[in-house]
């Protein structure tokens, strides 16, 4: 059984032997975060566990059989404090929230930032622990001292599963707080406050069920739970991109674009992340805070109907509408991962129609993750294509043909595209169980970039540049 958890879902399946999916045994529930005009994304703990829980039980109706492991995908960076009866402090503050943007720009000041990123990963920004936790000591004295333990959200729901605390290298690898050599980061838990004891162990697994779960999920009652691993980590597995030669583009919520090596990179282009898959697996790639998020904002605050819509983009010239646009509406992370960033758009006229605008954006995201592809040919070169996933990106072919024609690289979308993250989730749980199974690729046919359509966007590039240039390195 697999639980991928997202920003805007939650979803269990179940896989056969051969890493197949069984039919009719999806269980999904989606919800929506709390979101605030000040930089607010956060969701409450307890109900995302009743909605986790309602997922398994829904999916284990389908099993006809013991469950031998479970694979679990969660969402990166998501922080919850709790007290010392293991009650959670705070919400469960997700990747997008952006309300420590100051205490960001104070440790930017203090740290020697291109150290911390290559020893630890991450830059420092608001999507990360330390500026988050240096703004909830600074904001929230009270929380801040009857807080005893600080986790992500796997690791609080196997702590009430199994009683026992426990984190992958993946999930502390997207803290901001591990060196990617392994072990806290000691020079940034003294500076924020923070001891060693109040952030989880590794482990790479747990077993054995507190009664009340084993009592309702008997089916679970001897599987390998592993611990939950990031979801774009396992987007990459279930997608085939496993080794430099293909990249994972994947646009759900949030869109990222990712490759895996075994080898730690010699040197992190600026703007890129590096995360672990497991120990010895360093996921490297850029992250973009819209994607299908912009999409739907774009139409539900344009009222365009999305019938037909395909259709008539797919007629449009590239770059088109002329309109330079910053897709940046919630913030940026990769390539600036300027804190105070928003969204702008230049060359509006009378004639300007809110499909153009549409348009745009779907181009502006594809123009972005262009970028983000140059600075991982610096880092992890040899890619020959990139494999396509995520309800967002794959909803639409012709953005598809955007991403290829802005990135100047075949684009193939995934056989896994809709449950990437599950299948890399149950590809990690069949390997724990020493099941062999013949691999095959789970890439589509290429989607080939076009020539007229390349150059038309490497000038609207250079145009997104020097807005960007202008609007927000220039700003404050």
């Amino acid at each position: 059984m697999t639980l991928d958890v997202g920003t805007s879902s939650v979803r269990a399946l179940l896989f056969d032997g051969r890493g197949r999916v069984v039919p009719g045994s999806e269980t999904r529930l989606e919800y929506r975060p709390v979101v605030r005009a000040d930089g607010t994304s956060q969701l409450d703990a307890d109900r995302l566990d009743r909605l986790v829980h309602r997922a398994i039980s829904g999916t284990l109706e389908q099993a006809s059989d013991e469950i031998g492991a479970v694979g679990v995908s969660t969402f990166w960076h998501g922080l919850v404090g709790l007290d010392a009866a293991d009650r959670p402090t705070t919400p469960l503050i997700l990747w997008s929230d952006t309300r420590s943007w100051r205490q960001a720009e104070q440790l930017r000041a203090r740290l020697d930032l291109e150290t911390v990123r290559c020893r630890n990963g991450c830059p420092i920004h608001p999507s990360y622990w330390p500026a988050r936790l240096a703004w909830l000591r600074e904001t929230e004295p009270d929380t801040w001292s009857r807080t005893t333990r600080w986790v992500s959200y796997g690791d609080l729901l196997y702590l009430r599963l199994f009683g026992e605390l426990a984190t992958s290298a993946s999930m502390a690898s997207g803290t901001g707080l591990r060196r990617l050599t392994g072990g806290w980061d000691q020079e940034l838990l003294d500076l924020l406050g923070v001891r060693e004891r109040q952030l989880p162990p590794e482990a790479p697994e747990l077993r054995g069920l507190r009664p009340g779960p084993r009592r309702r999920w008997p089916r679970l009652a001897r599987a390998v739970w592993l611990c939950a691993a990031g979801d774009g980590a396992l987007a990459n597995v279930g997608s085939g991109c496993v080794d430099p030669t293909q990249r994972a583009l994947t646009v759900g919520t949030s869109g990222a674009l990712r490759a895996i090596t075994d080898r730690l990179p010699e040197r992190l282009a600026p703007g890129l992340w590096c995360y672990l898959l497991d120990p010895g697996r360093f996921v490297v790639g850029g992250s973009l805070s819209n994607g299908g998020n912009l999409y739907a904002w774009l139409l539900r605050t344009l009222r365009v109907e999305p019938a037909g819509l395909e259709a008539r983009i797919r007629r449009r010239r590239p770059d088109a509408a002329g309109l330079t646009f910053l897709p940046l509406l919630a913030g940026e992370r990769s390539l600036g991962f300027a804190a105070h960033a928003t969204g702008a758009i230049a060359g509006l006229t009378q004639a300007t129609t809110a499909e153009d605008i549409v348009l745009a954006g779907m181009e502006a995201v594809a123009l972005t993750f262009a970028g983000v592809d140059a600075a991982l040919d610096e880092t992890v070169p040899g890619a020959r294509r990139l494999v396509a996933s995520g309800a967002g990106l794959l909803s639409s072919p012709a953005w598809v043909q955007m991403m290829a024609d802005a990135i100047g690289k075949p684009v193939a979308v995934s056989r896994a595209a809709m449950e990437a993250s599950s299948v890399g989730a149950a590809e990690l749980a069949l390997t724990r169980l020493n099941v062999r199974r013949r691999t095959t690729s789970r890439a589509g046919r290429n989607v080939e970039p076009r020539e007229r359509a390349r150059s038309a966007y490497a000038e609207a590039r250079r145009r997104q540049g020097w807005l960007y240039t202008t609007l927000i390195q220039g700003s404050t």
